[in-house]
Parts: structure tokens; C-alpha cells; sequence
């Protein structure tokens, strides 16, 4: 179960703003560890879906073909 259906259940008031803008605060947090710029600024992120059931989609890219951060970012 996750933190919005566990709220929602427990009669907990919703963070502030909509999904899709609590996505794109936290993809802000995200920052290229060569660059002190986060990944959302940066253009990295091209698409941000997000649908009426709480589904995410991100369609983003590197900085380069073989960032070595790749899998934390």
C-alpha cells in the first residue's frame, strides 16, 4: 500500500498540491552530481505523465550515455 492509499484510508488530509506537482518538486531534488543543477532544470526530464488513477511516467535522459549515476538518479 502506498503513502496516498494509506492516508486516503485513514482519513489523513492529502499533501498540499496535485500528484504531478509533488513529482516535479522531488524530480527538483534530483541533481546530475557533476553539474549543481537538479535533472528537472536541466531539460533531462521530457515528459511527465500522470494519470487520474496516480500513475507516473517519466520519460527523461542522461547527461551522457554512460553516467555513472544513472542508477541512483
Amino acid at each position: 500500500m502506498d503513502d496516498l492509499t494509506a492516508n486516503a484510508e485513514a482519513g489523513a488530509a492529502p499533501e498540499p498540491g496535485t500528484l504531478r506537482e509533488r513529482v516535479e518538486e522531488m524530480l527538483r531534488t534530483v541533481h546530475d552530481p557533476e553539474i549543481p543543477v537538479n535533472i528537472y532544470e536541466l531539460g533531462l526530464v521530457y515528459d511527465l505523465d500522470v494519470t487520474e488513477e496516480g500513475v507516473v511516467a517519466i520519460k527523461m535522459t542522461l547527461t551522457t550515455p554512460n553516467c555513472p549515476a544513472a542508477g541512483a538518479i
